[in-house]
């Protein structure tokens, strides 16, 4: 059987467990790595060795065969603390989880650090995932269609960060410009002829107080400091005639909102987004040394946990953990400031790009499910955030706030 070890910073490592095995854990791997056995009906596994070598899946995908799986026993031994826990992982610690919610994390410390985690992971992972970014997000959202079709016939409308021009045709009477820090975004809207182009959220090259309305979907949760946060506030205002409107969408921190949840929480119980969860970190890790962004990280994680599995070849590598946590999809926030997981599926490429296609038995639904993953940071708005920043803004008055979907919103007007 292979199981799967998954490290807080997004690594997973497939180590194969022959019949009749004994696996010892001690230090990261056992304290810092989750590990689990994956539901499904076949194992990856090495050909040559025919499943029957401990240790990692090999990364040779012309070695790697399906199994199927039988009967499994297994037996879990471990040691329950009566006291509280001092180790030093306090990150992943049951004891010390609590005294860490505490204190909020504040990265990044200055403009630099952020503009270049911004550049790491926003705009180089929305390059990256363009065409499989775009072919989710096809569904408008009904209380943005209504903000846009409740707009004066003619009105101008700025769409700032429109990813793939989702709300840029929706009402015909508007005349409405798309912008987004994306190339590969901006070239989609192109192909479905909307007007886009290039350009920063906190410097758009629009002419000030020439738009009537201004919206903001799901964009400035992206920008990683308060100040750059209000920046890209100010700058939609800016955009704005006296009198325009805006409207705003950030991801909420509260998923969970007056005892109902979020649309985002929800489809965790979907059948769809069951197998994805399955896959996602675990079995499609198996061969993203073989996919397009892959990195050497990924062979440094599995050096990593096997210095502390009690197994033959110990050639650990030293790799320095995130500042920043990484999300599991469809869970509950536990810090504002994260990264989101972005699992990009197998065959999906950049516009004018080819990719390695690698050819498997038909049904083995794990194997086409393998692919890379990406990391997208976040600042995820508590209630009352977003409110609180657009009225330390002269220049605008708060219209209206509520909840939608797991999203804070707010409508602006200009002054």
């Amino acid at each position: 059987i292979v199981m799967d070890f998954k490290h807080p910073d997004g690594c997973t490592v497939a180590i194969m467990l022959p019949r009749c095995s004994l696996l010892v854990m001690a230090g990261e791997s056992r304290y810092l790595w989750t590990h689990g056995i994956t539901p499904r009906k076949y194992d990856v596994i090495q050909a040559s060795e025919l499943g029957q070598k401990v240790g990692t899946i090999t990364a040779d995908v012309g070695d790697l065969t399906l199994n199927r799986r039988e009967t499994r026993t297994s037996f879990t031994f471990r040691k329950v603390r009566r006291s509280p826990c001092n180790c030093i992982y306090p990150s992943v610690c049951d004891s010390q989880k609590g005294q860490q919610r505490q204190v909020q994390p504040s990265f990044p410390h200055n403009e630099m650090e952020a503009s270049k985690l911004e550049q790491e992971h926003v705009h180089k992972v929305y390059e990256e995932i363009a065409t499989h970014f775009s072919s989710t997000r096809h569904s408008p959202w009904p209380r943005i269609v209504e903000f846009l079709r409740s707009l004066p016939k003619g009105s101008i409308v700025a769409d700032v960060g429109c990813g793939n021009g989702k709300y840029l045709g929706i009402n015909e009477d508007l005349y409405m410009v798309g912008c987004d820090r994306s190339k590969n975004l901006v070239d989609i809207c192109g192909e479905k002829k909307f007007q886009a182009f290039v350009c920063d959220g906190l410097s758009v090259p629009i002419r000030s107080g020439s738009c009537d309305a201004c919206i903001s979907i799901a964009v400035i949760h992206h920008f990683s400091t308060a100040e750059r946060r209000l920046a890209a506030i100010h700058e939609l205002a800016r955009l704005l005639r006296p009198g325009g409107m805006a409207l705003i969408y950030v991801w909420a921190m509260e998923q969970e909102y007056k005892n109902q949840k979020s649309k985002y929480l929800k489809e965790k119980n979907d059948s769809k987004d069951k197998e994805e969860e399955i896959n996602t970190g675990m079995a499609q890790r198996l061969l993203s040394d073989q996919m397009p962004g892959s990195s050497s990280q990924d062979s440094a994680c599995s050096d990593r946990l096997l210095s502390d599995l009690k197994y033959e070849r110990c050639d650990a590598k030293p790799v320095t953990d995130s500042r920043l946590p990484v999300h599991t999809n469809r869970t509950s926030f536990h810090s504002q400031d994260l990264l989101v997981p972005w699992h990009l599926k197998g065959g999906t490429k950049k516009k004018g790009e080819s990719v390695d296609t690698v050819s498997f038995p038909a049904g083995s639904k794990e194997l086409q499910e393998l692919s890379p993953v990406f990391h997208r940071y976040y600042h995820v708005f508590c209630e009352g955030e977003l409110e609180a920043a657009c009225r330390s803004l002269d220049c605008v008055r708060v219209q209206k706030s509520y909840y939608d979907q797991g999203n804070w919103c707010v409508v602006l007007e200009k002054l």
